[in-house]
This record gives C-alpha cells, structure tokens and sequence, in this order.
C-alpha cells in the first residue's frame, strides 16, 4: 500500500470516473489556486494519491483569518456557531452561549487549531468519499503526521469513526434513499415536482454561471452566512459539476448543482430568488427535482443540513456529521484545544442540533 503526495497537478491520475472528475476538478485549482473559484478560500491545494487510485485532496493552512468554514475551524466552530445563535427563541440562551463562544474563540487562538490539513476536502459544505478501507485512512494519517508535524490532520464530512482521531461533531445533515421509499413518502416528494409544470416552470439547464451564482449567493450568503464559500463565476463555468434550473418566461428562478460519488448524491450548489413568494415552492420544487434524480439512479442523498423538519416528512434520516481530528503528534496544548472542543459539542452542540434542527 502506498500514499503519495503531489503539490501540481501533473500525476497520475486513476483512469477510473472518479479519477477523470477529480483531474478535471482539482488541477484548475491546483495551477491557479483556489481563490479564483471560491473567493474566500485562502488555502493550499494538494492531492493525496492512495494505493494508485484512490484520490483524495487536501488543504493546507495555518491560520490565515476570514477564510470560509470549509477551511478555516475557527469560522465552522466559533464565527458561525455565532451567527447560529439567532435561531435560539431564548434570549438568557444566546447570552451564555455567545460568553462560550468568546472562551471558545480564545481556546482556538491558544491551540493554534486553524494551523490544520484537511482531507478530502473539495472546498464544499458536503466532501463525499470514495470506498476505502480502515487501513487506508491509518495509512493516510500516519503519512500526514510525518509530512506535516506541526498541524493537525482532520477529515471533512465524516460519519463513521477513524481511529487514532478526536471525533468532533460538525453538522446534522439529512441522508435519504428516495428510491427504496414507501409509496407514502414518495408521493410527498412527487408532489412537490408535479408544481413545477402547475407553476409554469420547466427544468432546463443554465447556458452560464452568472445566475447560477446569482441564486446561490442569494440563499446561501445573503439569507443565511457569508461564511459560506463564496462560489465564483469560474467555479461554476470550468469545475465539473451537473447544473439543473428552473426556467419560467425566460428567467431562471432555482438551481442547483450536484455530483455522485460512490453512490451518493449530494447538492453542494443550491439557490433560488428568495425575493419570490415562499408560497411559490421554489424550495420544494428543487428538493423534489434532487429526489427523482436520485430515484432514477438508485443513489443515496446526501442532503446536507438544515430544514430538518421538511426533510424528514419526505424520508430523510438525520445524522451527526463530524470532523476526525488526529492530534497525537501534537504538544499537549495544541491536542488540548481539539480535546476540549470535541467534549465541549458533545455536550452543548450535539442536543442544540436535535433541539433546533441546526
């Protein structure tokens, strides 16, 4: 077994589907850097190559200030987890939860925990993996540790645990097998498509990426967090991705964005015009769309979090969602802080996510 680590984009890349997605995802990113694609990104792309065909990349900091939460721990656990604070109905809540947040924010400045590689991670909310093995993950760690000896190595997006590694809760996300579903909860979802040709729309898809980022920033930098990635034109027009809008007299109102890794579809571009009337459905329709995507392929959806209430009247099962944190080889303060935090979700965050379906 082996792993090798490539800074640019000239490897051999596994001549599988998911090698062909990776070259054609990775290398523009890998040539030109990533903030062209995702504007508040700051980071170092490189790519892990696991036993020859295995591709996984990785992301490089140490502890450059603003990045989006896809990179940066300190804006996922601290700044976010602020502006998360809104949703609580109680205002004593918010006030002692933000004075954890502030403690929580010196942990992280004191453990350098923004010094950090991240595996497998694709620059989005939802990093979908290839089938490995337990031994290949320890391989990857064990080669991590040697190369980077002053950061800590995480894994984005995990569901299982990885051994050797602090397990911190992250997000509740939503999975969901519209295929397998019962005719009850099919026929919630197939609802929600039938109005897409009641409301006059027609699934086409984008001829450019300006709308596609229009859409996506509208929900997912205006409406809900600028911490978000901030997806560019270039993103959307050279990264490979399947793009799917709804289309009505010539405007596009919805997009979304997806791709299939190992069987599981995830939507990591998503938008619609929220000026538009809520009771227009734009939010279902789309949601319907990803579901008889699914369906017809027999794959599983990752549908990431939030609206957990929605989801799971149309099937989806939440889930805790974590980052695997390997710090052993780490001085005692540095291991401290991610110790720290993992006990400190486990005990506030996890319940809050339950409680609040964030």
């Amino acid at each position: 077994m082996s792993v090798e680590l490539f800074t640019g984009p000239d490897l051999p890349w596994p001549d599988t589907e998911d090698g062909r997605y990776a070259r054609d995802y990775l290398t523009p990113l890998m040539e030109q850097g990533s903030e062209p694609f995702v504007a508040n990104a700051r980071t170092t792309v490189a790519v892990l190559l696991v036993d020859g065909e295995i591709v996984l990349p990785i992301t490089v900091n140490d502890g450059e200030r603003g990045n989006a939460w896809v990179c940066s721990p300190y804006t996922h656990y601290v700044t976010y987890s602020r502006e998360e604070l809104r949703v609580l109905d109680s205002r004593t809540l918010r006030a002692v939860l933000g004075g954890a947040l502030s403690a929580l924010g010196a942990l992280f400045r004191w453990s350098r925990m923004d010094r950090v590689v991240l595996v497998n991670n694709w620059l989005l909310s939802t990093n979908l993996y290839p089938a490995m093995k337990d031994r290949q993950l320890a391989e990857v760690v064990a080669f991590l540790r040697e190369r980077f000896p002053g950061h800590a190595i995480g894994f984005c997006s995990v569901n299982r645990p990885i051994e050797g590694c602090v397990m911190v809760p992250g997000r509740r996300i939503y999975l969901a097998r519209p295929g397998e579903q019962g005719y009850r909860l099919r026929k919630r979802w197939r609802r929600d498509l039938r109005l897409i040709e009641r409301r006059g729309y027609e699934v086409v898809v984008p001829d450019g990426p300006k709308r596609v980022v229009e859409l996506y920033d509208l929900l997912y930098l205006d409406k809900y967090s600028r911490n978000n990635p901030q997806f560019t034109a270039r993103f959307v027009g050279e990264l490979p991705m399947t793009y799917l809008a709804l289309a009505r007299d010539g405007m596009i109102d919805g997009v979304l964005g997806y791709f299939v890794r190992d069987g599981v579809l995830t939507t990591p571009v998503f938008g619609y015009d929220t000026a538009l009337p809520q009771p227009l459905g734009l939010y279902r329709m789309l949601s319907a769309l990803v579901y008889q995507v699914a369906a017809d392929r027999g794959l599983v959806v990752n549908d990431s979090a939030g609206a957990g209430e929605f989801k799971r009247l149309r099937g989806a099962v939440p889930e805790i969602e974590y980052r695997a944190v390997h710090v052993a080889h780490l001085p005692w303060r540095r291991r401290a802080g991610w110790v720290a935090l993992s006990r400190l979700l486990e005990w506030i965050a996890v319940p809050l996510m339950r409680r609040y379906e964030v």
